[in-house]
């Protein structure tokens, strides 16, 4: 089979043929791969440069979820028992579910990994609330995008969003976003309207993608005063603007700031469990629907070697067609 073949983690993968993979029991299904996502976090496993990376040995196949097609002709999304970007694949039949009709394979493999960057942060981490404020801290980017509307969708009073791209902004209003704030402002801009929207109607969430200067402008904004305050939780899942930043002391103790992670290590084995019955299926139906705005940019196997590390609009999803 054709297949993108890792050599050096140093360098993009190569298109060249693979050996077959074969299954070794009842729970390794064999599948037809359709669509294979590329986000930040496959690009950092692939790399070696993400925290959860491993030493994987050489030559592999790189990514490690995609949708693929049953010998009946149905499209299932599905986790591999090694890499899945080549024509075929192992599935571990305890972490598929079948796409529905209505939604196409390209879609279908965008979606999940966003769907655990923000409806299983906001669902397990942040324990997001009927009427709960929600800020998004880098929401024009494709993960951001995806939860600013599930956040209206599991009962957010208000969402507040921020991002660099006036155009996304906007067109994050028409989503679900009831505040925009660029985060092309000065410091002092941001801070302040941050903390004018906090007094008025407490922020109980916020979903951060960018970590860096624009978490700490956040973190500043929510500093107490000498009085009681309300409860945020602060979830950072994403470090676009930078791996640390400078936190003072008493931000932490003058408000009742919850400061924790979002991502692989931190969420529970349940929201793990119910990705698959529950919070996968609820978003593919809202997909399918026509009830969400997924934006993806397609590329060839063939292609594989330019084309894995391509540098596409943060509000698309790069996924391979097979």
């Amino acid at each position: 089979m054709k297949a993108a073949v890792i050599y050096n983690a140093n360098e993009a993968p190569k298109y060249e043929e693979f050996s077959d993979p074969v299954s070794a029991g009842e729970n390794e299904i064999l599948v037809s791969m359709r669509a294979v996502a590329i986000p930040n976090f496959e690009k950092g496993l692939a790399s070696g440069k993400h925290y959860a990376s491993s030493a994987n040995t050489v030559p592999r196949i790189p990514v490690t979820m995609g949708v693929g097609e049953m010998k009946d002709g149905t499209h299932f999304f599905g986790v591999g028992i090694g890499g899945v970007l080549a024509e075929k694949a192992l599935f571990n039949k305890a972490q598929m579910i079948r796409v529905p009709d209505g939604l196409d394979s390209v879609t279908a493999a965008a979606i999940p990994n966003a769907v655990v960057g923000s409806a299983l942060a906001l669902l397990f981490r942040a324990n997001l609330k009927s009427g709960d404020v929600v800020l998004i801290n880098g929401a024009t980017g494709f993960t951001g995008k995806l939860a600013v509307q599930l956040a209206k969708h599991y009962g957010a009073k208000k969402v507040i969003a921020t991002g660099r791209n006036q155009e996304q902004l906007e067109e994050l209003l028409e989503l679900g976003a009831d505040e925009v704030i660029s985060l092309k402002g000065t410091p002092d801009e941001i801070s302040r309207k941050i903390r004018v929207l906090h007094e008025f109607d407490p922020i109980g969430v916020v979903l951060d993608y960018t970590w860096g200067k624009p978490a700490e402008l956040i973190l500043n904004a929510l500093q107490g005063k000498g009085k009681f305050t309300p409860v945020t939780r602060f979830l950072t899942v994403g470090s676009t603007a930078g791996d640390s930043i400078n936190l003072s002391s008493a931000i932490l103790r003058s408000s009742g700031l919850s400061l924790m992670g979002s991502g692989v290590g931190s969420l529970p084995a349940d929201a793990l469990r119910q990705l698959f019955s529950v919070v996968l299926p609820d978003v593919y139906a809202l997909a399918a629907a026509g009830k969400l705005k997924i934006d993806t940019v397609s590329a060839r196997l063939a292609d594989v070697e330019t084309d894995f590390y391509k540098e596409v609009a943060a509000s698309k999803r790069l996924v391979f067609e097979i």
